[in-house]
C-alpha cells in the first residue's frame, strides 16, 4: 500500500512517540521535522493536525507543538468506551448489514490474513482499521459511525502498540474470524459480544499491555 508523505510523516512520528523515542512533553520543530524527513510544510501541518487528533500531540499558542503526556486511567477509560462503541456497531451490523457491505467484510478479512501471514504488523495495522470501518458502516447509524470513528482516532497508536505485544496479531486474527462469523449468521449479541472483548484491554491482554507501554514510557502518570 503506498502512503502519501502526510501518512509516512505521521506514521514515522508516531512510531517514535509510542516506542519512547519522542519523549512525553518534547518539543516538535515543523521545520526540523520537513528537513528530516525532505518534505514541504503542506505534510508537516497536515501530520502534526492528525496526532493532535489522536491525542499523541498537543498544541500550544506561542509555545509549539509538544509530545503529549498521557495517563494510564484516562487510556483504559476511552479503551472501554470504544469497547462498547465497537459493540453496538457490531450488534446493528449483524442485523443491518448489506450483501455488498457483507462481500466488503469478507474481503477486509482476507487482506488481514494475508497480512498476517506474511508477519507485517503495519500492514496488518492498516487493513484492521479498513475490518473495523466496513463495520461501522454496516450499522447504519450515522452518529454512531461517527463517534466511534472519532475515539478510535484517538485510539489508533495505542492500538497499533497493542500488535506489538507477541503473538497479539495471530489472536486478533482469530477474534475477526469470530466476528465475520457472528455478523454472517446474523446473531446481533454474539456479534456484540466478540467485538467488544475484541477491543477491551482485560486480564492477561491488560497486564501485557501494560507492561509494553512501561518498557515504552510513552504514558505519565502511574505507567512510567
Amino acid at each position: 500500500m503506498k502512503r502519501s508523505n502526510t501518512q509516512r510523516l505521521r506514521d514515522a512520528l508516531e512510531d517514535d512517540i509510542i516506542n519512547g523515542r519522542r519523549a512525553p512533553g518534547e518539543r516538535l520543530d515543523p521545520e526540523a521535522l520537513g528537513r528530516e524527513f525532505e518534505v514541504s510544510r503542506t505534510p508537516v501541518r497536515e501530520a502534526i493536525q492528525q496526532l493532535v487528533a489522536s491525542g499523541l500531540v498537543t498544541v500550544s499558542p506561542k509555545k509549539g507543538t509538544f509530545v503529549a503526556k498521557v495517563g494510564i486511567d484516562q487510556l483504559i477509560e476511552m479503551f472501554e468506551v470504544m469497547a462498547e462503541l465497537e459493540g453496538m456497531c457490531g450488534r446493528l451490523a449483524a442485523r443491518r448489514i448489506s450483501d455488498a457491505e457483507l462481500t466488503e467484510l469478507r474481503e477486509t478479512l482476507a487482506r488481514c490474513e494475508t497480512a498476517a501471514r506474511a508477519g507485517d504488523p503495519d500492514e496488518y495495522y492498516y487493513e484492521n482499521a479498513a475490518f473495523h470501518d466496513c463495520i461501522y458502516r454496516a450499522s447504519h447509524n450515522g452518529f454512531l459511525d461517527s463517534e466511534a470513528r472519532q475515539l478510535k482516532q484517538r485510539l489508533k497508536p495505542y492500538r497499533r502498540l497493542q500488535l506489538q505485544v507477541r503473538q497479539r496479531m495471530g489472536s486478533s486474527l482469530e477474534e475477526h474470524r469470530e466476528i465475520v462469523a457472528a455478523i454472517e449468521a446474523g446473531e446481533a449479541e454474539r456479534a456484540e459480544r466478540a467485538l467488544r472483548d475484541h477491543v477491551l484491554i482485560q486480564g492477561e491482554r491488560f497486564s501485557d499491555f501494560v507492561a509494553s507501554v512501561r518498557r515504552l514510557g510513552t504514558l505519565q502518570g502511574d505507567a512510567v
